[in-house]
């Protein structure tokens, strides 16, 4: 059997994960890190990127797009498209920049609050970076602190080290699983990506959408 064969139905969920946080926290550095087994130090990333990996989680296997989004200011035209239909979001910032954590309050929690779609998206805060013990900024008590209070997970984790970052990814899909409304979208999603393979329903959706 080839890999490719039965490739659209090979997992049970899809869902789709937000990375947010000011720009150098440690975004894309995290996402590689669960992706592949090495991080190089990482241009900033331009606009938006996302990446694709399949796991197993409590006995589910899971499809999870994991967007990755520029930090920074000019970039946030894309805002409201980014966050429709998240079913997880991860909220990351530098232990050893206190500005990055206080960002976490003063920016992306209200922004989750603007365009985040769903009421009962998962999210949860990590601080990256603890391997920089001797420069820590903000401590792991206030880092739980904050995520209780906006009702988030929380670890603390190194994408250099690879520590905790799994564990970052895995806590929040069982999470996600854990929410009904979150897996009916996610079944949902599978099944709108599996539809969009016949080609005559192709052929219809570009007839209606171009003529």
């Amino acid at each position: 059997m080839g890999s490719s064969a039965g490739s659209g139905s090979s997992y049970d969920y899809a869902f789709k994960i937000l990375l947010i946080g000011d720009s150098g926290v440690g975004k894309s550095s995290l996402l590689l890190s669960f992706i592949s087994s090495h991080v190089d130090d990482l241009a900033p990333t331009i606009g938006v990127d996302f990446k694709i990996k399949h796991l197993t989680v409590g006995g589910k296997r899971l499809k999870l797009t994991i967007w990755d989004t520029a930090g920074q200011e000019r970039f946030r035209t894309l805002t409201s498209s980014y966050y429709r239909g998240a079913q997880g979001i991860i909220l990351v910032y530098d232990v050893t920049r206190r500005e990055t954590f206080a960002n976490l309050a003063d920016i992306w929690a209200r922004e989750i609050d603007l365009y985040s779609t769903n009421q009962d998206c998962i999210k949860i805060v990590v601080g990256n970076k603890v391997d920089k013990e001797t420069e820590k900024m903000v401590t792991r008590e206030e880092g739980i602190a904050f995520a209780q209070q906006y009702g988030c997970l929380f670890l603390e984790c190194s994408a250099k080290t690879r520590e905790n970052v799994e564990k970052c990814f895995e806590e929040l899909a069982l999470k996600i699983l854990e929410v009904p409304s979150l897996l009916e979208e996610g079944s949902a999603a599978m099944k709108r990506n599996i539809s969009k393979q016949k080609p005559e329903d192709h052929a219809s959706e570009v007839g209606g959408c171009c003529s």
